[in-house]
């Protein structure tokens, strides 16, 4: 019989999880893949139900034929990853997202890809050479602690809010133990949301009880998809759903705007070319029925997206990244265009954190999306290659001589990739 989800997924965030990973690998029949990929799943270094072995799993079980970590502001998750895609079979590739900030730019009073607050955009770099994920997770572990400062300041404001109800929060008994601080990883909102989301579910309690008092003693808005979730006594990801409402709804009245830790954007794209990543915007668009339930409808970089793209490219930007599922075809028609005009590699990725979330994105399954199927091939490529020698890197000068156009380095490192995923398929 095959194993359930909740018995996989406790193995596989057990402490002998990769050993435990093999047992699975060679008990459990493989099954069929095709190809979809996804190049932008966070592990418990950031926020996620899945450690880093358990995100090649499920990716496997999926369907996928490659996968990639992307986690806040921490690439400590890394080399587990690796090991576990090694086991499972798999070419996988690593990289991190962080906020930037554009104050230095015309861009700095402006709400551009981050929901919380204006000026401060969120990036990723794709494609870390292995060689440099020690030195990009030291390099951001100064960042991690300013966070924490802010982080326990969010805390108070927090209890603020939710003495009167009974519910209060301590940084170091709630809010870090659900993370993996110790080992390099990161403390984000979503910590500060699940340790209240646990909270209010004890003191408050699950169904009718927390609806009525989102509704009626918060009297705040509470969207019927997620009223629906809350209602169900015999949800398995109450926590999960409580906490996508209060990162859409709550979130304002404590959150507390980042500042120092967030480096200037230029500083970020310097160092995703000295440690030979590449660098990405991550696309968001306008929202309005968020697909996740964890952000309200707001206006992000849409109104000034062909002044924002050009600008990107000039300042340093590698790529684009985004999540076909969260856009509207004509979102992603227009940002796919400007993309193309200003030779931005595209690559695509859902930002796995929930375990209500799919690991395949159907809407990528378009013809018109094969482009990012050959992308990840080649962002394969270029970081397995990069890992061996930095100048056989996609964005080299020695590459970008032999390959002067996009379209053609595209194509022969997708060749390269699928080459090397060859390799690892068991």
């Amino acid at each position: 019989m095959p194993i359930s989800r909740e018995e996989a997924l406790r193995l596989l965030n057990a402490p002998e999880r990769l050993d435990n990973l093999k047992m699975l690998i060679e008990t459990e029949e493989k099954p069929a893949q095709g190809n979809d990929v996804n190049n932008h799943i966070h592990t418990t270094f950031s926020f996620s139900p899945y450690s880093p072995t358990a995100a090649v799993w499920f990716a496997r079980e999926a369907g996928l034929c490659t996968c990639g970590l992307m986690d806040h502001d921490s690439i400590g998750g890394a080399h587990e990853f690796l090991k576990a895609a090694e086991i499972a079979g798999m070419a996988v590739t690593v990289g991190m997202e962080c906020r930037v900030s554009f104050k230095s730019t015309p861009f700095g009073d402006r709400k551009i890809n981050n929901p919380d607050q204006e000026g401060v955009a969120y990036m990723a770099l794709h494609g870390v050479p292995h060689h440099r994920i020690d030195e990009l997770n030291e390099y951001y572990a100064p960042y991690r602690e300013k966070r924490n400062v802010r982080n326990k300041k969010m805390v108070h404001a927090i209890n603020g809010l939710m003495k009167q109800y009974g519910v209060e929060l301590d940084f170091e008994r709630d809010v870090l133990p659900l993370s993996n601080a110790h080992l390099g990883g990161s403390v984000t909102e979503r910590h500060l949301s699940s340790a209240l989301a646990y909270k209010l579910l004890e003191k408050i309690g699950s169904g009718e009880k927390m609806v009525d008092f989102i509704k009626n003693t918060l009297r705040m808005p509470l969207s019927a998809k997620i009223e629906g979730y809350l209602l169900d006594e015999t949800n398995p990801h109450a926590m999960y759903d409580l906490l996508g409402w209060i990162k859409a709804q709550l979130i304002s009245k404590f959150y507390i705007p980042a500042t120092d830790e967030c480096p200037d954007v230029r500083e970020i794209l310097a160092l995703s070319d000295y440690i030979g990543a590449i660098s990405a915007y991550a696309y968001l668009g306008d929202v309005g029925d968020s697909v996740t339930g964890d952000k309200r409808a707001q206006k992000f970089e849409d109104d000034y997206l062909e002044e924002l793209i050009p600008y990107l490219k000039k300042i340093g930007y590698r790529a684009m990244t985004y999540m076909p599922s969260r856009n509207t075809l004509a979102q992603l028609r227009r940002m796919r265009a400007l993309a193309s005009a200003y030779d931005l590699v595209q690559i695509s990725g859902e930002d796995i954190n929930s375990p209500r979330q799919s690991f395949v994105c159907e809407a990528q399954r378009r013809p018109e999306f094969a482009n990012l199927l050959q992308g990840t091939w080649a962002l394969i490529a270029h970081e397995w290659m990069s890992s061996d020698d930095q100048s056989q890197g996609f964005f080299s000068e020695q590459t970008m001589r032999k390959w002067p156009t996009l379209g053609e380095r595209r194509i022969a490192y997708a060749e390269f990739g699928r080459e090397i995923g060859s390799k690892f398929i068991k």
